[in-house]
């Protein structure tokens, strides 16, 4: 995602996977990994003003049959510089993911003072 690798991050997704996400504000779904990579990933989400400086940690296991990966990054936006945390559970059919859901915190603003997804205020309900 950092390097908005559109073929890359297709490579990673079948072509018809069943991809639901969540973000503070919406809800996503696709079969479609064009529309799942470059319309919502890198055209909405990560679009080109946003970049991704930092990842600040990985998690990763699993559960049952699932996946499941976290990770937080730091993002740096015309605005300033914000936090993420994304938290996935996928299954994979062969070399790549069929089924995916994610949740996502948003942008959530850093403050000077602390470490990267310390000091943030919450974003209004």
């Amino acid at each position: 995602m950092a390097d908005k690798d559109s073929a890359g991050l297709k490579a990673l997704l079948r072509p018809d996977v069943d991809f639901r996400a969540m973000t503070p504000t919406r809800f996503w779904e696709s079969n479609d990994v064009d529309e799942i990579v470059d319309r919502t990933i890198l055209g909405t989400w990560f679009e080109p003003a946003r970049r991704i400086t930092e990842l600040v940690a990985v998690e990763t296991g699993s559960i049952g049959s699932l996946e499941r990966v976290a990770y937080r990054f730091t993002v740096d936006r015309p605005d300033g510089r914000f936090t993420i945390e994304q938290q996935a559970y996928y299954e994979i059919d062969g070399a790549t993911i069929a089924w995916m859901r994610l949740m996502c915190t948003g942008f959530l603003p850093l403050c000077s003072d602390g470490p990267a997804g310390s000091s943030h205020t919450p974003p209004a309900r």
